[in-house]
C-alpha cells in the first residue's frame, strides 16, 4: 500500500507542487517516458499521466490531439500499466493516473485498480466520475492504497467544495476555469477571489490547473493554491519541437523556469 502522496506532502513544507501532465504514449510511448523522466529530474513533485480516450470531455485542442496520437501508436490501458511499471523502476514521484471512466468500466474497474496498484500508481483523477457516483470506485480504490483526487470548480458551491474535499484522498483538484484544459488564459481578480475561498474552506491541500502556461501565471495561483498542475502547455512544446530531443529539452527547461519561481 502506496504512502508516497502523503510522505511527500508531510516532507514539502512549504514548497508549492510542481505537477506536471503527460499523455501515456505521446509522442511516442518511449518518448512520453523519457518526458516523465526528464520533468522528475527538474523537480517536478508528482506526475499525472493521461490515460489516452477518445472523447476526453474536460480536455481542450492541445491534451485532445495528444490522446488521438497516442490512440493511434495503440496505447491502452495495459499500455499505461506498462508506463508505470516501466517509470517504477527509476523515478519514486507519485504517479497519478488521469482518465475517463469508460476505459477503465470496459477493462473492469475492480481488475484496473489492483493492477494500478501493483503497477506502482498512486491516486486517479477521474473528470467524468461525479463523487455521488463515486462511492464503489472509491472504496475499491482505498482497499489497494490508491488515492482517489475529486475536482472542484469556480462553479462548485461551499456544500459541494466540502463533499469533495471529505471524499478526496491526500489533496484536491481545483479547476481554475468553466470549461476545458488550455493554456494562455489570463488569471484576474474573479480566479483568485475563487482560490482564496478554497483556502478557506479545504481541509486538505489542493493544486491548481488548467490553463497554466507562464511563470507569471504559475506564482499567481500559487500564491493560494499549494501546487500547480501543467498540461497543455507541455503539450505545445512537444508538438512544436522539430525532434524527440528537443521536445524533451523543451519541456525540461520550461519546467525549470516553473520551479525556479514558484
Amino acid at each position: 500500500m502506496s504512502k508516497r502522496i502523503a510522505d511527500m506532502l508531510a516532507d514539502r513544507g512549504t514548497r508549492k507542487l510542481l505537477v506536471p501532465f503527460f499523455t501515456v504514449g505521446y509522442p511516442t510511448f518511449k518518448r512520453s517516458l523519457d518526458l516523465v523522466r526528464a520533468a522528475v529530474d527538474e523537480g517536478a513533485d508528482m506526475v499525472e499521466l493521461g490515460m489516452p480516450f477518445s472523447d476526453p470531455m474536460a480536455d481542450g485542442p492541445q491534451i485532445q490531439f495528444s490522446s488521438q496520437v497516442a490512440l493511434k501508436n495503440d496505447t491502452t490501458l495495459k499500455s499505461v500499466l506498462k508506463a508505470v511499471s516501466d517509470l517504477r523502476q527509476t523515478i519514486n514521484v507519485p504517479l497519478i493516473l488521469m482518465g475517463y471512466v469508460n476505459p477503465i468500466v470496459a477493462y473492469s474497474e475492480k481488475r484496473f485498480l489492483a493492477d494500478a496498484a501493483n503497477a506502482g500508481a498512486d491516486g486517479l483523477i477521474i473528470p467524468d466520475l461525479p463523487v455521488d457516483e463515486a462511492k464503489s470506485f472509491k472504496s475499491v480504490a482505498d482497499s489497494h492504497g490508491l488515492s482517489t483526487i475529486f475536482l472542484v470548480s469556480p462553479t462548485s458551491n461551499k456544500e459541494r467544495v466540502e463533499q469533495i474535499d471529505g471524499l478526496s484522498t491526500d489533496f484536491v483538484y481545483a479547476v481554475t476555469v468553466t470549461g476545458v484544459t488550455g493554456s494562455g488564459r489570463k488569471f484576474g481578480r474573479e480566479t483568485d477571489d475563487y482560490l482564496k475561498r478554497l483556502k478557506q474552506t479545504l481541509r486538505q491541500p489542493y493544486v491548481a490547473g488548467f490553463g497554466v502556461s507562464s511563470a507569471e501565471s504559475a506564482c499567481r495561483l500559487t500564491r493560494y493554491a499549494d501546487g500547480v498542475v501543467i498540461g497543455s502547455k507541455l503539450i505545445g512544446l512537444i508538438r512544436e519541437a522539430k525532434s524527440s530531443r528537443e521536445a524533451v529539452s523543451r519541456v525540461a527547461g520550461f519546467l525549470r523556469t516553473i520551479r525556479r519561481a514558484i
